[in-house]
């Protein structure tokens, strides 16, 4: 009776549905990448398969994709007289296949990140070397218009190296997108604008339009907590975390922790950051010397984290990474190896373990996926 028990139970696993979604990889070109990439990803079991790929775009770096998944978005990380460029695709999950619709200038050089609305009829863009963010207007069939909109920083910061003048990092949309936030990490500033997506220029100062972080801090992304009570914002130049506090607009500071061990003597290079779907770990991405994934608890009841400990990204220069949709797993691209690497995550003490699954790819700088069981 046990055996045939245990017999029906293995028989369950085999039989459990297929937790596909589509991932998206965006790379820079100049290394012999094709541009973006489609896989599936098996929530289950973490493996890894091709679908298909562009082949005529210019560093299409960082990536955005419609909440419904029918058009993804990308910047095309380039300088052409003085400007680079958003491109916008239709997916047809069907087939998992990307068709170009056409590409808008970015409003000045070396745009490095994009977001879209969750109705998708705006895209905000970051231009990094301009130092400046624009909003473009997207039309029924998911193509865009022309930037309606594109707003310039002026100033320098602290550090005369890399903060000469003003570079946008990010730019991203508050959780009920009433506002967007843009980290500024030549101006050691993360500017706040209010949006509304009814007018022609969507962008206005908010009441307190600036948060200052410390000189010298560099902030390039930031993610809200499960329902926005929280902001985290990283610091590229300063290897920090800056907690705050959130509610319509406002951020208040609560708490700064350093991204690396208090022994590290190197040069900070912190990446990305992200909070776990349950909300109850933070994870952040190092470069430099370090090439790892530093670990966080965030407590429930104000916010603030501690430190869990760190996990190696078995590769170097990891740009981004992401959680997949069921928590079960961490994805970490290393742009320097050409590496995607997955590990599991367990989701009670949130901290990561090698899996041995890893996927070659030339420079992924950006993971983004697509909830979508097949």
């Amino acid at each position: 009776m046990r055996l045939l028990f245990a017999a029906f139970l293995f028989s369950l696993v085999l039989q459990a549905p297929a937790q596909d979604h589509y991932l998206f990889i965006g790379t820079y070109t100049n290394t012999g990448s094709k541009g973006i990439y489609v896989y599936k990803f098996d929530s289950n079991t973490g493996e890894l398969n091709w679908v298909s790929n562009t082949d005529s775009s210019a560093n299409p770096s960082f990536l955005a994709v419609t909440g419904d998944g029918k058009y993804l978005y990308a910047v095309n990380e380039v300088s052409r007289d003085r400007s680079g460029f958003v491109a916008s695709y239709a997916f047809d999950a069907a087939n998992g296949k990307l068709s170009f619709l056409n590409k808008q200038s970015s409003g000045s050089e070396n745009p490095c990140h994009v977001s879209v609305t969750k109705d998708g009829k705006w895209v905000a863009v970051a231009n990094y070397t301009g130092g400046s963010l624009a909003m473009l207007p997207v039309n029924t069939d998911g193509s865009l218009q022309p930037f309606a909109q594109h707003l310039v920083h002026e100033g320098k910061g602290f550090n005369p190296q890399r903060q000469e003048k003003p570079h946008v990092h990010s730019v991203f949309f508050s959780p009920e997108e009433k506002y967007l936030f843009s980290p500024d990490l030549g101006l050691d500033m993360i500017s706040i604008y209010k949006f509304d997506g009814a007018a022609k220029e969507p962008l206005l100062p908010a009441a307190n339009p600036q948060v200052a972080t410390q000189p010298g801090a560099g902030p390039r992304h930031l993610e809200f907590s499960p329902g926005g009570k929280y902001m985290y914002v990283l610091e590229e130049l300063g290897g920090a975390i800056d907690v705050y506090g959130y509610n319509d607009g406002e951020a208040t500071f609560i708490q700064r922790v350093p991204t690396h061990p208090s022994d590290y003597k190197g040069q900070p290079g912190s990446a990305d950051i992200h909070v776990s779907p349950d909300g109850k770990f933070l994870y952040a991405s190092n470069r430099g010397d370090e090439n790892n994934i530093a670990i966080y608890a965030i407590n429930p009841v104000n916010g603030m984290i501690a430190n869990l400990g760190y996990q190696s990204t078995l590769g170097t220069g990891p740009r981004n990474f992401m959680i997949d949709p069921s928590g079960n797993f961490l994805l970490v691209a290393n742009q320097k190896t050409n590496n995607i690497v997955i590990f599991r995550r367990n989701k009670f003490t949130g901290m990561l373990s090698e899996t041995g699954k890893q996927l070659e790819i030339p420079s992924p700088v950006c993971l983004k996926m697509l909830k979508h069981a097949f």
